[in-house]
């Protein structure tokens, strides 16, 4: 073990602290410094509402690495994309106000936008489904231009990506828009409305003096963000110039976030359920459906990512891959975490710390997977992963049923290797080549997960044919040849 990860796991062992009201607080911390350590997350903070009261907070790790500064009460996270649930309160707040309405069309609003643009409405714009060419390539996460005005200029001249309502693109440009929005009907710049309208009702002063835009600022105990590159941990450095800051510009603690999510369910900042009900409905695409960021975050509402599902549903804003806060509106339990590590993913492992508070949420006992899913688990679990093939047949035989989606068993999969669970993986994978033996992506997983065990031969074998199913599967192209390259 490298001197660095020593460090970082004596710092998540021994620098944290935590304050509690809930019998099980060396669950949640153990639960905690385990994902820590299995993810190299460096510093992590953690607020936890529950029926109306914070009965949870902990900071554990470092801050800062390089001078080893613990995660503290005064330590401010960049929350990144959260920001845009304060923007979709903002939206609410006008509509309370009668300055806006959801279902209009922004060109009611804005002058000097498109043609093709003005008759997105304004919940197309908060929910990802307007159809509007982006500003930042997503993929690369930088502008499409040089700056923002060349940006700007590069996508009023493109045409739409879709037909508003067809489907959920993540796009920058429809916080923008929003951002322009808010300026004019406030009569004040969107930053100043939300410090006004949430922030100050909220009490979340570290936030306000963290401003938006923090990561240019010097802002007093802010803490350092780092991302891993070919295995090596280095610094990130993140901003987002000021006319993009409703998309990804504040930054707070886990305390305050805390906070704004009970004055926000205490109707301190909206005046009407309604509204609330309104700023957490995921928007209906054309089709009828929903769509969102994964199988979990499937729907997204105003600004608010949707976890849509008979049991235990959830908003759950996320940020940056490194922060999350998940509300359970039927629960009455929210949990927030905030991380410095891009890619600490903690969306993927909330609704486990749930579990510590409603049992049938933990993993262990199958939640969210269909009952065939949960029958095959309890098989798995008890007699290995190694006979997933033969026990889904058996299942399978035994009943009519019984069946197993594609997407479902690819996720499991992926759960295992969040996990750390590898080989688990592998078997799952495998089962979902046999039952699918059409799907490339079916086939790129188990490529995926050959490579991550070592096994090139075979890894090179499945991205073939995943290639060979899906020519247009450029990653898959990608990897074979580097595999053959470092043969």
């Amino acid at each position: 073990m490298s001197h660095f990860f020593k460090k970082l796991l004596a710092a998540s062992s021994m620098f944290f602290c935590s304050i509690s009201v809930f019998s099980q607080t060396d669950s949640i911390d153990f639960f905690i410094k385990n994902q820590m350590q299995n993810r190299k997350i460096p510093g992590l903070e953690l607020a936890i509402v529950r029926n109306g009261k914070i009965v949870k907070t902990g900071y554990y790790g470092l801050a800062n690495i390089q001078d080893s500064v613990v995660v503290s009460d005064k330590t401010v996270f960049t929350i990144n994309s959260i920001t845009k649930a304060f923007v979709g309160v903002a939206i609410l707040q006008l509509v309370e106000d009668g300055k806006i309405k959801l279902s209009a069309p922004i060109s009611d609003y804005l002058t000097d936008i498109p043609e093709t643009w003005k008759n997105v409405k304004v919940q197309q714009l908060l929910s990802h489904t307007s159809g509007i060419p982006d500003l930042v390539d997503e993929e690369e996460a930088v502008m499409i231009a040089d700056n923002f005005n060349m940006s700007l200029k590069k996508v009023l001249a493109m045409p739409n990506d879709y037909k508003a309502g067809e489907e959920f693109r993540y796009n920058q440009t429809n916080y923008y828009l929003l951002g322009l929005i808010i300026n004019k009907l406030s009569g004040m710049s969107f930053q100043e409305f939300i410090i006004k309208g949430q922030l100050q009702k909220a009490r979340m002063g570290k936030t306000i003096r963290s401003g938006f835009g923090a990561t240019k600022e010097l802002v007093p105990n802010s803490a350092n963000g780092y991302q891993f590159s070919k295995g090596r941990l280095n610094n990130m450095f993140f901003s987002f110039p000021p006319e993009l800051q409703t998309a990804a510009g504040m930054s707070s603690t886990a305390n305050e976030l805390a906070n704004w999510i009970i004055a926000l369910q205490n109707m301190e900042l909206l005046k009407e359920k309604s509204s609330l009900e309104a700023l957490w409905k995921p928007d209906i695409l054309n089709n009828g459906k929903t769509s969102g960021f994964s199988g979990l975050l499937n729907g997204y509402a105003a600004g608010w990512p949707v976890i849509d599902r008979a049991e235990h549903p959830a908003v759950a804003p996320v940020g940056g891959g490194r922060s999350a806060l998940f509300v359970y509106p039927k629960d009455d339990l929210s949990i927030v975490v905030l991380t410095n590590l891009s890619g600490g993913a903690p969306d993927a492992f909330i609704d486990e710390l749930a579990g510590l508070f409603i049992p049938e949420m933990k993993e262990a006992n199958g939640f969210g997977m269909s009952n065939s899913a949960k029958s095959l688990k309890i098989v798995l679990d008890k007699n290995g992963y190694k006979k997933a093939i033969e026990s889904a047949r058996k299942l399978s035989s035994n009943s009519k049923s019984f069946t197993l989606t594609e997407n479902e068993i690819n996720n499991w999969g992926y759960q295992k290797i969040s996990q750390k669970k590898i080989k688990d993986a592998l078997e799952l994978f495998k089962l979902n080549v046999f039952l699918y033996p059409k799907s490339a992506n079916a086939f790129d997983s188990l490529g995926e997960t050959y490579a991550e065990l070592g096994e090139k031969e075979m890894a090179i074998k499945n991205y073939e044919k995943s290639f060979k199913l899906n020519p247009q599967n450029k990653i898959a192209e990608e990897q074979i040849s580097a595999l053959k390259s470092n043969k």
